[in-house]
C-alpha cells in the first residue's frame, strides 16, 4: 500500500520511472533491485544499520524531525549513499486514544509492541497516554516482549492482526485478533474482533467483568442458600417441631435455580459503553 501511495505521487508529478530487476526483500532490513546497472536498497532504519551508507546533515535533520511528529523514514540507497528519505506516519484514529483513556479507567496498563523507531513509538505513546511502549521490536521477539510481561506478574491480553501478531497472540494469555486481519493471526487468537474497533476491546474488557460478578454472584447465593436449606431439609429443626415435607424441599430447591437463572439473564442488561 505505501509502495502503491509513493508510484501514485511520482505518476502525478510525471516522474520517469525506472524499470529495476532482481527484486529480492531482505528479512527484517527492507528490499534490494537493480536499476541500470545500480543497485537500489528501500528500508528504514535498520536498513542502514546493515550498509552504513553516508548521510548528509539534511538527512539526519530530516529523519530526527519525522520522529519528533511521529513519522518512520524509509530510505533510498544507491552507489552506499541515501539518495532519497520518505516520511510515512500512521494517522491515529480518534478512538484509540478513546479506548486508552477507558482501559485506564478500569485499570488496565496499556502497552504497545512496534517495530518503529525510539522516537516516533515515544510520540505516539504520548499522544495516546499509553503507560509503556517497546520500540524496534523485531517481529520475531513480540512474544519474547509478552513474555517479559507476564514473568512480572501481569496477566496480558495482547492485540494483533498480522503474521508476526501469531506467536504473541499465542503466548498471551488472551489473544484478541481483528477479524480483516491475516487467517493465521485469526487461528492464533482467542476472541476476534469483528471491526476493526479499538474500542471493542474495551468492550470484551467490560463485558467480561460484567460476566464474572454473575457468576460470583450466582455462587455465593447458591452456596448460602445450601448451606441454610440442606440442614432444613435433613431435619435439623425437628425437635423444634418445624419439620420441611419432601414437596416443600423440592419447591425450595427449584427456586433456587429458578433465581440463579434470572440473574444470569440480568447479564444481558449490563451496561458496555466502550
Amino acid at each position: 500500500m505505501i509502495a502503491r501511495g509513493i508510484r501514485q505521487a511520482a505518476e502525478d508529478r510525471q516522474l520517469a520511472l525506472p524499470h529495476v530487476t532482481g527484486f529480492e526483500a531482505i528479512k527484517e532490513r527492507g528490499v534490494r533491485a537493480s536499476n541500470s546497472g545500480h543497485t537500489s536498497y528501500v528500508g528504514g532504519p535498520r536498513l542502514l544499520e546493515m550498509l552504513e551508507p553516508g548521510r548528509s546533515e539534511t538527512l539526519v535533520r530530516f529523519a530526527a524531525e519525522a520522529g519528533a511528529k511521529s513519522q518512520s523514514v524509509v530510505y533510498l540507497v544507491e552507489d552506499d549513499q541515501v539518495a532519497a528519505a520518505f516520511a510515512l506516519a500512521d494517522v491515529i484514529r480518534p478512538e484509540s486514544k478513546q479506548a486508552v483513556r477507558r482501559l485506564h479507567e478500569m485499570g488496565v496498563e496499556v502497552a504497545m509492541l512496534t517495530g518503529d523507531s525510539e522516537a516516533v513509538a515515544k510520540a505516539v505513546a504520548e499522544e495516546l497516554g499509553i503507560d509503556r511502549y517497546f520500540a524496534e521490536v523485531l517481529p520475531e521477539h513480540k512474544d519474547q516482549k509478552v513474555a517479559e510481561l507476564q514473568a512480572q506478574g501481569r496477566r496480558v491480553a495482547m492485540v494483533g492482526d498480522g503474521v508476526n501478531d501469531a506467536p504473541a497472540l499465542t503466548r498471551a494469555d488472551v489473544g484478541i485478533a481483528i477479524g480483516s486481519g491475516t487467517d493465521v493471526a485469526v487461528e492464533s487468537a482467542d476472541i476476534i474482533l469483528v471491526k476493526n474497533n479499538p474500542l471493542d476491546v474495551v468492550k470484551i474488557v467490560e463485558l467480561s467483568r460484567a460476566s464474572y460478578r454473575k457468576m460470583t454472584e450466582n455462587l455465593i447465593w447458591a452456596t448460602g442458600y445450601n448451606v441454610i436449606a440442606l440442614p432444613l431439609a435433613a431435619g435439623i429443626l425437628a425437635p423444634f417441631g418445624i419439620l420441611l415435607s419432601p414437596a416443600l424441599g423440592a419447591l425450595f430447591m427449584s427456586l433456587s435455580t429458578v433465581i440463579v437463572a434470572i440473574n444470569a439473564q440480568l447479564l444481558r442488561r449490563a451496561q458496555v459503553t466502550g
